[in-house]
């Protein structure tokens, strides 16, 4: 498998590339693609996050973070309107970064789960 497969996921910047490669780079093909079926089904696409992001200054806030896995912070959101919206602004702003932070945290699960790391 060569780097391709990992480009081919949706909305995934070179940062992220360069994550997977190092994170699956000792690992024989078999591995790579268990790995990668794993991943897709876990991985949140950057802008499926800031779609729901933006629902929350006209919907309902705080969907992008139940998507998240961040039920919590999900709850406040929906019950305070997204702290007055500026939450919900501050994320749309930041929407990549967060997306990156849930994507690197799931490949790393994935990745002890198939027993990478």
């Amino acid at each position: 498998m060569n780097n391709f497969h990992f480009a081919m996921l949706p909305g995934i910047d070179h940062e992220e590339i360069i994550w997977l490669e190092e994170l699956t780079k000792k690992y024989d093909e078999d591995t790579r693609q268990r790995f990668l079926v794993l991943y897709q089904t876990r991985r949140k696409d950057p802008q499926t996050i800031l779609i729901t992001c933006l629902l929350g200054l006209v919907a309902v806030a705080g969907i992008h973070r139940f998507l998240m896995d961040q039920v919590l912070m999900g709850i406040l959101y929906l019950f305070t309107g997204g702290f007055c919206l500026v939450g919900t602004i501050i994320d749309a702003m930041n929407y990549r970064k967060l997306t990156w932070e849930y994507n690197k945290q799931a490949s790393m699960d994935v990745a002890a789960m198939i027993g990478l790391r």
